[in-house]
């Protein structure tokens, strides 16, 4: 009776231990496919941003042609605007001489 006790108790003892390596590993194995789990998701959340980021990058280039296009349009209109009126003024202005040499 006493060695069935003893036989019990060290086939306990080894039950126990073997639960507590398969719960280890278990535990590990866990710990791993979190682990993977966890790269993947940065990774894919990694490229998601990249992407993303392309898209503002060329979206916000093309915003700035747009403007610096309007803007140089803007500068031409007004740059035409001021010679004209510039070559009115020099008109005048020769006139005027004229007018003031053939009348002295």
């Amino acid at each position: 009776m006493l060695q069935e006790a003893i036989e019990s108790i060290c086939a306990a003892e080894e039950s126990a231990k073997q639960s507590i390596l398969h719960a280890q590993q278990a535990a590990q194995d866990s710990v791993a496919d979190a682990d993977k789990a966890g790269e993947q998701a940065i990774a894919r959340t990694l490229a998601r941003a990249e992407s993303e980021i392309a898209y503002l990058t060329r979206a916000a280039e093309s915003k700035v042609t747009g403007d610096a296009l309007e803007l140089a349009s803007k500068t031409a209109n007004r740059q035409a605007t001021i010679r004209a009126r510039g070559e009115r003024l020099l008109e005048d202005a020769a006139r005027y001489i004229v007018e003031r040499i053939v009348n002295t």
